[in-house]
């Protein structure tokens, strides 16, 4: 059932000369882009606890993705049914493993999350954050590149993440005192994780010569969301015991710094990897993941307070 629902957008995709395809591959570009950088936004300039909350579970639900990837290893729909031709150049963009939808887990927290904190003041916000959530599943099975399964239980992870991050965020908040013992458990966790997708078998099936899928690829993308988890647990550490700095409702000058913070993670981006590919790519890419979650957490929020002292 899930390759004929595919097989019918297909044809309809190809019957209106693929109208919808360039807004709907913005959107699910956008959904893995732009969108994370919303929470980063709010957790410098407009409330603190609520961009932590955000950020705290996309982090989670980039680990889960990889975990669940590597474990059941389900090939893409059109290894498993040659008649699946997916759109434009994503039989070399979206390669990997198939089950579940990492973009659907990427945008769900982000969209859930702007979602619940709209949702008594803007609920016109929160609705749109719904249809994104919608919509950038739809997307994935309209390009052919996921099936209903992947972008189903893609959403549902990614729900569970914005869940575990309220519960996290929350009880760290209210038991303060607890919160080195929940950050240390983290770091335990991505150790053990990082040793599982280590040492597990994986399918070493073969099409025209070539492996299906390189499970060192998926190992490496991975690790770069091991890496931005540990750089969120180091990075809120050293904010929480040595920075502190305050947001609580947004301002010009907030806004204007977070701006301004936002530049660097562009260059950042990639970035890192090439400055470090001289120690290999998997410390390159848990490097710069690294890197960047602790310049989100803790590095750029020094600044803020900084310019905060300034002021007073």
């Amino acid at each position: 059932m899930d390759i004929t629902y595919l097989l019918w957008l297909q044809d309809f995709r190809n019957a209106t000369d693929n109208v919808l395809s360039p807004f709907l591959l913005w959107l699910s570009n956008f959904a893995v882009g732009p969108l994370l950088l919303i929470p980063v936004f709010i957790y410098w300039a407009v409330n603190k606890r609520d961009g932590l909350f955000i950020i705290m579970a996309c982090s989670l639900s980039f680990v889960i993705n990889g975990i669940v990837k590597l474990t059941f290893c389900v090939y893409r729909p059109w290894i498993r049914d040659a008649r699946v031709i997916p759109y434009g150049d994503s039989l070399k963009k979206a390669g990997g493993y198939s089950f579940p939808s990492g973009h659907t887990m990427g945008a769900s927290p982000v969209y859930g999350g702007i979602a619940v904190l709209t949702r008594k003041k803007a609920p016109l916000i929160m609705w749109v954050c719904i249809l994104g959530i919608i919509i950038t599943a739809l997307s994935r099975n309209y390009f052919g590149v996921h099936t209903p399964q992947d972008v189903i239980v893609g959403t549902i992870l990614g729900l569970l993440s914005l869940w575990l991050g309220s519960k996290i965020t929350g009880y760290i908040y209210a038991r303060p005192e607890r919160e080195n013992m929940i950050l240390l458990a983290g770091l335990i966790i991505i150790a053990l994780s990082g040793a599982y997708i280590a040492l597990k078998p994986y399918p070493m099936d073969y099409a025209d010569g070539k492996l299906i899928v390189d499970p060192n690829s998926m190992i490496l993308s991975s690790i770069g969301a091991f890496g931005m988890l540990a750089g969120m647990i180091l990075g809120r550490y050293i904010e929480k015991r040595y920075i502190n700095f305050k947001a609580e409702r947004f301002t010009m000058k907030s806004g204007i710094l977070a701006v301004i913070g936002l530049v660097p993670i562009a260059f950042m981006d990639h970035g890192i990897r090439v400055w470090l590919s001289f120690i290999g790519k998997e410390p390159a890419k848990l490097a710069e993941r690294f890197i960047i979650a602790l310049f989100i957490m803790a590095i750029w929020p020094m600044v803020l307070k900084l310019f905060k002292a300034g002021e007073d």
